[in-house]
Order: structure tokens, then C-alpha cells, then sequence
């Protein structure tokens, strides 16, 4: 007979681990074409003035605006020039210069670390940050283990039947990707050249508002969901304490459509603590009204 030597907690956590990960994506970046995408806001570009701080954040509301609520975890970062700027996050691959082999060094770090991670189910989704065609195989490969694709581009990807007949090596690759990633060269020159606090003379933004806000999003969705659905995510709380990642998802979405941006890590915080009050029944107009105060919130609390 068959004994079953695992658990169901540990059966659970694997389970929630593999949920993780396809939730994690990593980000493979030449930095040779992304300061091709910036050098079209600009008319210098120096290797040596790349300042990569903002970079993480950048690529991850680059995602978000295409429509997908991802962080980015690690930046793969291969460049041809030395490299003296050490990035939490970042691991820099050094590469022999295109000018020396063709970029024959580069397809082949990019795509051994991406056949990797595809072949080890490390991530759901990678962003991709390169031009070249020679990728498509790798490319097609990992995605066919169920890794999602996207690839940074610029403007030009919004007409797709035009890139094909203006640059058809550029636009096989770009039709290849499970998302076109568009990014503005300007903004991005900006992250580049170090300035990455655009929003520091802004007009910043009342977080009680942003709290009302959050509430009214959360309630107009629940009041859409039937009783017998409601009844099981009550239950899902319970036995879980988070929240559901696909109900998270779609919170998530409603608010960057009605804020038009991401949200960031506090108000994502703050939205699942007012969804699971809204869930319980223990939301309280003094929570909204007090600034600075924290909705009321079942005893239950997620691990730190």
C-alpha cells in the first residue's frame, strides 16, 4: 500500500508556492537596447550616466499600464560596459560588446537564463527587453512550458501591420510576445539619467480620499457578486486569511482604471484590510472618516 507522507498543510503551502510563481515575473534587460528606446527623447546617451534606482518600479508600472498587476522581482541586467552600481534586485551579466561578436554573447546569456527559469517553473512571466530576432526560438520554447512572454517596446508596436512591413525581423519578434509592453522613451530616459522623484512637486494626493475611494470600489464590486459566492470567499477568508488572488486581481484592476495608476504598496496593504472589512461586515463610517486610523479588520491577520 501507498503511504501518503505529506501532509495537508504541506501539500497546501506547495500548492500556494506554485501559485507564487506564476505570479512572479523577472525581467531580462539589454542595456544596450534600452538606451536605444531612451535616445529617442534625447540626444546623447551616456553608458556611464545609467542610473538603474528606478528602474524596478519603472518596468512594474510599465506592466501596469498594459493591463497587468505584476511586480517585478529581479532585473537581469547585461551589459557591455562595466558596471559600478550596485541595485538590490538587480544581478548584471557582463557581455562582450556587439560590435565584437555580433551579439552572439548576449542572445546566448539571455538565452540560457531564460531557458532556465522556463525549464525550473521559477516565474510566470518575464519581460524581455531586446530587439533581437535570434531570440524567437528560446522565446517559443518558454512558452510552451506555460511562461508568459512580454517584451519592452516602444510606439511603434501599436501599429503592428505597419512595423511589419517597416522593420519585419522587429515585428516577428514583437508578434511573438504574450504582451507589448510600450514604454515612452522620454520617461524612460528620465529613469535612466536618475530622475526618478518627477512627482515631488505634484500636488500629493489625500490618502483618506484614496481610502473613500478604495471602499466605494470594494463595495460596488461586492454588491455585483451573488450571496452563495460571497458565502464561499467568507469562508476562503476564514480558513486562509488572505485574500483570493484572483479577487485580488480584480480589485486591483478596478482601482488603477479609476485612480489611473498603479497602486502602491501601502494602498494595496489598505486595500485587502478594507476588503476583508467590507467582507465581514465590519466596516465602520468612523474608519472613514478618520484619517490616518485603520479600518476595522476580523482578528485574523495575514503573517509578516
Amino acid at each position: 500500500m501507498k503511504r501518503d507522507y505529506f501532509s495537508h498543510a504541506s501539500k497546501e503551502a506547495h500548492r500556494k508556492n506554485q501559485e507564487n510563481a506564476a505570479q512572479r515575473c523577472i525581467a531580462l534587460v539589454d542595456a544596450r537596447y534600452l538606451a536605444w528606446l531612451a535616445q529617442h527623447a534625447q540626444t546623447k546617451s551616456k553608458h556611464e550616466s545609467v542610473n538603474r534606482q528606478g528602474l524596478s518600479q519603472f518596468l512594474g508600472d510599465a506592466l501596469s499600464q498594459a493591463g497587468m498587476d505584476l511586480e517585478v522581482q529581479r532585473i537581469y541586467w547585461y551589459s557591455e560596459d562595466p558596471e559600478t552600481l550596485d541595485v538590490d534586485g538587480q544581478i548584471v551579466r557582463r557581455v562582450l560588446s556587439h560590435d565584437e561578436d555580433g551579439g552572439v554573447s548576449l542572445l546566448k546569456s539571455i538565452g540560457q537564463d531564460l531557458s532556465r527559469l522556463a525549464e525550473h517553473s521559477a516565474c510566470g512571466h518575464v519581460l524581455l527587453a531586446s530587439d533581437d530576432e535570434r531570440l524567437l526560438t528560446v522565446i517559443d520554447n518558454a512558452q510552451l512550458t506555460g511562461m508568459s512572454v512580454h517584451i519592452l517596446a516602444d510606439d511603434a508596436a501599436r501599429n503592428m501591420p505597419k512595423l511589419h512591413q517597416t522593420d519585419p525581423g522587429w515585428g516577428r519578434l514583437l508578434s511573438q510576445a504574450d504582451r507589448r509592453v510600450v514604454v515612452q522613451p522620454k520617461a524612460l530616459a528620465e529613469i535612466l539619467q536618475g530622475v526618478t522623484a518627477r512627482e515631488v512637486n505634484a500636488t500629493p494626493e489625500d490618502p483618506e480620499i484614496i481610502r473613500q475611494t478604495m471602499t466605494e470600489v470594494i463595495q460596488a464590486w461586492w454588491a455585483e457578486e451573488p450571496e452563495d459566492k460571497r458565502e464561499e470567499l467568507r469562508d476562503e477568508l476564514h480558513i486562509n486569511r488572505g485574500i483570493p488572488q484572483e479577487v485580488d486581481r480584480q480589485l486591483l484592476l478596478r482601482m488603477r482604471h479609476r485612480l489611473t495608476r498603479a497602486l502602491s504598496l501601502p494602498e494595496k496593504k489598505m486595500l485587502r484590510e478594507i476588503f476583508r472589512a467590507v467582507a465581514f461586515e465590519t466596516l465602520s463610517a468612523d474608519s472613514l472618516q478618520m484619517p490616518g486610523t485603520q479600518p476595522a479588520v476580523p482578528s485574523m491577520e495575514e503573517p509578516h
